[in-house]
């Protein structure tokens, strides 16, 4: 009797701790997550269309707007160029590890097959599941998928009398109000449910009780926004606890804005990803395509200086984390996991700073080599200069009292112009992190030196 009770009891305690409430993203997928990186954010929503701020432009609009906007635009979206296999690939050659679309943002379009509402892309002339298609594609290239969503929704707050907006009412949060969380509950199902394995959440506001409800149908999620610190279009000023993420427009806009959107340009973006890893955070990097589905022009031709860069240099900057010291003057660091390596970020302020074909000496007073050293610059083999006879491209490097010292060439021919305006990896085997001493002074009191 008492065995079986004994039994009984451990039965019970195992299945309170297997249902027990997860509340975290748990640490080892945290740890998978922040080796990913850099990732592709894709904004793309029923009001493209109009080429407007996504969904933004219903807050305080007149109920003639909110109407027709429910109702006229979803019979304009019609992506006949919309290949979500070339999105994909050209992430894939970018060097991006994961995505993250946006199934519903705040208007409460859903970009998916969904049974809780008809405002959604399976009621337009396209008539396709896009979310599937894309999740699908980005699986074949090896891609981790993300889901953005909205806990916020307008259609729902128009239908229900609550003012269109974020964060003003009390109504708009899920947990004060059990018919939107009921209602965005459902969707999320369909979303964890329907599309086999999801690896990353974004809530797009208040998720209180929606986070929660995410893990139990899928443990291993991680969740980015709503539970980690997801700065837009800023980088902190130092190295943040991890993890973190950073989210940036290429140009002033998520979506396809078609006028007036000045983009960054490749040298930009490249220095944000390093400083970024630098800092210990991921990059997530922002496309908005085109009503008809394309990809607009001027951000493949950024995604392709990327790609030419991440090709050459993209050891530095996947499963790797913070130098204790993450910059020195121009020079940004990273180091891998394990410690062994480090990879020093030779950023130019000009196109021709380090000139093809040139020798630059570095000391870096951060680093303490030794005789087995070794100093490589990615991508380049340091053994010739293209139509040069008789050139010494090799990498010299000694451990000195003041630090290691490197001597190296700029090999790297990537155009034909011979000019490369974005940063040479220097990678350092067999070296370890050199604290900088620290000389207390003092200054005299006497008379005349004040």
């Amino acid at each position: 009797m008492r065995t079986r009770l004994l039994s009984l009891l451990l039965l019970l305690s195992l299945a309170t701790a297997t249902h027990a409430q997860q509340t975290a993203n748990k640490p080892d997928r945290v740890k998978w997550f922040q080796d990913l990186g850099f990732g592709m954010f894709i904004h793309w929503n029923v009001d493209v269309s109009l080429g407007t701020v996504i969904s933004h432009s219903l807050a305080g609009a007149s109920d003639d707007y909110v109407n027709r906007y429910m109702k006229e635009l979803p019979t304009f979206f019609n992506p006949k160029k919309f290949d979500p296999d070339e999105w994909a690939t050209m992430a894939r050659l970018a060097g991006m590890k994961y995505v993250v679309f946006t199934t519903k943002h705040h208007a409460g379009f859903c970009m998916f097959d969904t049974k809780t509402t008809t405002f959604n892309v399976m009621n337009t002339p396209f008539k396709r599941d896009v979310t599937k298609e894309i999740i699908d594609a980005f699986r074949k290239q090896g891609i981790a998928i993300g889901l953005y969503f909205s806990p916020e929704d307008f259609l729902f707050f128009h239908q229900n009398g609550i003012p269109l907006g974020r964060l003003q009412d009390k109504r708009q949060f899920p947990m004060n109000n059990p018919k939107l969380m009921e209602y965005d509950k459902a969707q999320i199902k369909e979303l964890l449910t329907n599309y086999g394995k999801i690896d990353i959440m974004f809530f797009d506001g208040p998720g209180d009780g929606l986070r929660e409800y995410a893990w139990s149908l899928q443990p291993e999620l991680v969740i980015t926004r709503d539970a980690m610190n997801t700065p837009e279009q800023n980088i902190p000023d130092k190295a943040s606890p991890r993890p973190w993420e950073a989210c940036y427009t290429m140009g002033t806009d998520w979506q396809y804005k078609p006028t007036n959107d000045p983009h960054k340009s490749g040298t930009e973006i490249i220095n944000m990803l390093i400083e970024i890893r630098a800092k210990g955070g991921n990059f997530l990097l922002n496309v908005g395509p085109k009503p008809n589905g394309e990809i607009q022009i001027e951000q493949e031709a950024l995604l392709r200086e990327i790609a030419l860069w991440n090709f050459a240099n993209g050891e530095s900057i996947y499963a790797v984390k913070p130098f204790p010291v993450i910059r020195d003057k121009d020079i940004w660091f990273t180091q891998s996991n394990d410690e062994r390596t480090i990879y020093a970020f030779i950023a130019k302020k000009r196109d021709d700073e380090w000139k093809y074909g040139q020798r630059r000496e570095f000391l870096f007073p951060i680093i303490e080599g030794t005789a087995a050293t070794k100093v490589e610059v990615l991508g380049y083999g340091s053994e010739l200069v293209e139509y040069v006879n008789n050139f010494d491209a090799s990498i010299r490097s000694v451990a000195t009292p003041l630090g290691l010292a490197v001597s190296a060439v700029n090999g790297q021919r990537f155009y034909t112009n011979r000019t490369w305006p974005n940063a040479v990896v220097l990678k350092i085997s067999n070296a370890k992190f050199k604290a900088p001493e620290e000389k207390k002074t003092s200054k005299s009191g006497i008379d005349g030196a004040q």
